[in-house]
């Protein structure tokens, strides 16, 4: 199931490295107009932002599945085996909670934009179209965030690793 997971998170992520990809080209390309006289991409503000808004949301999955959130182990190291796993394991029990209450909220977001029908200023494109991708890739987040805690959970109670920094069995 932990490669499930992994497998999951690690599509997101190549998702959000490639709207991400051509999000840098779409304002290299907006920034050479500007200096060349051609003139800016219409909207490139727009895209820009509910484009990283997703690529945020996309590589969350994956670096929480592969350890690879900023720790500070200064005082972590002097903890036994055990107190360790605990101590995972709540850090990830956290982290899912925290997860599920963004996905809920941008939901919520998502659910008053499109009732308001709100649209970006130059391209006219419904603001709700921005909260439904970012919430996809937070309900990813949220789910493989409950996945890693119960995987942590498991662990401490029974002191047998399940899953390995980096994501592998």
């Amino acid at each position: 199931m932990n490669r499930f997971f992994l497998g999951l998170s690690k599509a997101l992520a190549i998702a959000g490295g490639a709207v991400l990809s051509i999000l840098v080209i779409l304002v290299v390309v907006s920034i050479l107009g500007r200096e060349t006289g051609l003139g800016a991409v219409t909207g490139d503000y727009e895209i820009v932002e509910a484009g990283m808004a997703f690529c945020i949301f996309a590589f969350l999955p994956y670096a929480h599945m592969t350890g690879a959130h900023a720790t500070v182990d200064i005082f972590t190291n002097t903890l036994g085996e055990a107190s360790h796993r605990w101590l995972l394991a709540v850090i990830d029990v956290v982290f899912a909670v925290v997860l599920i209450i963004i996905a809920t909220q941008l939901w919520g977001g998502m659910m008053s934009k499109l009732n308001s029908g709100q649209t970006t200023l130059l391209l006219q494109f419904p603001v709700w179209w921005g909260y439904a991708v970012s919430m996809v890739a937070a309900i990813v987040g949220a789910v493989v965030g409950v996945w890693h805690a119960f995987v942590r959970v498991t662990e401490a109670v029974t002191g047998k690793t399940i899953a390995v920094e980096g994501g592998e069995i």
